[in-house]
């Protein structure tokens, strides 16, 4: 009997000994916190999964859908891209607030494209997609329409985008906004080349703000059906002045008139520069001449000091000597395989030795070239233009041959036509704006005048339709012609040119 007591007793002691772990997992797994806040959930990339867990997160009633998208075509600067993307709402818009999305391929992690259109996007929700949207790291356009954005809620979103590597072309329209902030989307550190601002009510002061803040990296603005006006479109074509990057500007539809639209013209034919410009310019010279003299006396002291080149050249030929006797005392013992490990140490010593003594001037001097080379590149501006020429006491800039496209045409029935078809719901700050411009043969006669001395540079499209003058109108039928030729598309190619002038020779 004591024997079998023993044995029980010992059974239950092994057992117990056994169910410790289980035990102990157990607790550790109460032990794991559940995400209580928005900082601490840990985003997987997939949008469809962290979407609806972080809109549950933090109480959200209707968790928006995300839903795909089809593919459109892509960003071109003509005048039909003005609709496209009001079409593309039409036909995506969903009674019930949803995500739509694109992806590059299967994989639910590639989403390149996200769009929200037809419902509020309050604090809560910006929170959310301040930490869903930088996940994305295909992410590289996010359309908003009619959204209800707060200018605290834009200066989140800005940051929110600043953080998306990839993200580069933004939409944000029908969101008019009180203090008109849409310019911190384009600071110093905005990576956005594509931004499309339509039908947000921006008046003269926001084109003001717009046009101070233009990004060097900007290629694209659209700010077709706002009300800029002639103040405005000043504002706008003195920041053209100097932006020698934007490509692509559509100010259709905008309440612009000969006052507004002869600065534009100005702007894209030879101009004289301002007191402001001209003061500018000479600081920039000076400077540039100075960097140029620095790089010239480090040059002068590179060639007068002794070579390196040759200590390192007698540093190889002893390390050569090194390794053949090295390579004979290897080949006589059969070792080849240690002959490849001592070829491996030989030169892996020769760099450090190459670096000895003067060597590492030498490397100095480069490095001081290369970071004042990059200066010189970061003070060439449109103020440095080789072209520019003093004539009668004035210095004459040759105008901007940089922007490719501009947009000043009026009223659009079809446009129009298509907002009103919407029937979406729409918020109470929101506001159609409906006035065209109002261009006539005076500022025509301007354009001309710039495209004339423009050559075969600069303007490729110009859009001056629906305006105050008649379609027969000789100055446009002229105008017309000249961008005809200056199309890309009536070019002929330049290989084929090439192939016929090789024929006839």
């Amino acid at each position: 009997m004591k024997k079998r007591t023993e044995k029980v007793n010992k059974e239950k002691g092994n057992s117990g000994v056994e169910e410790e772990p289980s035990q102990t997992a157990g607790s550790n797994t109460q032990d794991k916190c559940p995400v209580q806040s928005l900082d601490e959930f840990q985003c997987s990339g997939h949008l469809d999964v962290d979407f609806p867990e972080l809109c549950a997160l933090v109480g959200v009633k209707e968790i928006p859908d995300v839903r795909p998208l089809k593919a459109a075509s892509p960003l071109t600067g003509d005048t039909d891209q003005e609709q496209s993307f009001s079409e593309t709402c039409t036909t995506a818009w969903s009674p019930k607030p949803c995500l739509h999305v694109e992806m590059e391929n299967e994989d639910s992690r590639s989403v390149k494209r996200v769009r929200i259109s037809g419902w509020r996007v309050d604090e809560v929700m910006a929170g959310v997609l301040s930490k869903t949207l930088p996940s994305l790291s295909n992410l590289q356009s996010l359309e908003m329409w009619q959204v209800g954005l707060t200018d605290s809620i834009l200066t989140s979103l800005k940051d929110t985008i600043c953080l998306c590597s990839k993200l580069r072309r933004v939409i944000l329209e029908g969101t008019p906004l009180p203090g008109n902030t849409y310019h911190i989307l384009l600071g110093e550190d905005s990576m956005i080349s594509h931004l499309s601002l339509r039908n947000n009510g921006i008046g003269e002061e926001g084109a003001c703000l717009i046009g101070l803040t233009l990004s060097k990296n900007l290629l694209s603005l659209n700010m077709a059906f706002n009300a800029v006006g002639d103040e405005g479109a000043v504002y706008l074509a003195q920041a053209l002045r100097l932006n020698h990057t934007l490509l692509y500007l559509s100010l259709a539809n905008n309440h612009i008139s000969d006052a507004g639209a002869a600065h534009l013209a100005q702007v894209f034919g030879p101009f004289a520069l301002t007191h402001e410009e001209i003061v500018e310019r000479r600081r920039l010279l000076k400077r540039k001449d100075r960097l140029s003299a620095q790089l010239i006396s480090e040059d002068s002291k590179c060639e007068s000091s002794p070579s390196s080149s040759s200590l390192e050249c007698s540093i190889k030929s002893a390390t050569k000597k090194k390794d053949s006797s090295k390579k004979d005392e290897k080949l006589t013992a059969g070792k080849k395989e240690d002959l490849k490990v001592e070829k491996k140490r030989s030169l892996d010593t020769k760099i450090p030795q190459g670096r000895g003594g003067k060597s590492d001037g030498k490397d100095k001097h480069t490095s001081v070239k290369e970071q004042e080379t990059e200066e010189v590149s970061e003070t060439q501006s449109p103020l440095l233009n080789p072209a520019i020429q003093s004539t009668g006491g004035k210095v004459i800039h040759p105008g901007n041959t940089t922007l490719l496209s501009l947009n000043l045409s009026g009223q659009s029935l079809t446009s129009l036509t298509l907002y009103l078809s919407m029937n979406l719901p729409t918020f109470s700050s929101f506001l159609l704006i409906c006035t065209g411009n109002k261009l006539t043969q005076r500022s025509l006669q301007i354009f001309l005048s710039s495209v004339e001395s423009q050559g075969r540079r600069g303007l490729q499209y110009l859009s001056l339709n629906r305006n105050c003058f008649p379609s027969d109108c000789e100055v446009f039928l002229k105008l017309q012609e000249i961008m005809s030729l200056k199309d890309p598309r009536n070019r002929p190619d330049l290989a084929q040119v090439e192939a016929e002038q090789g024929q006839a020779a």
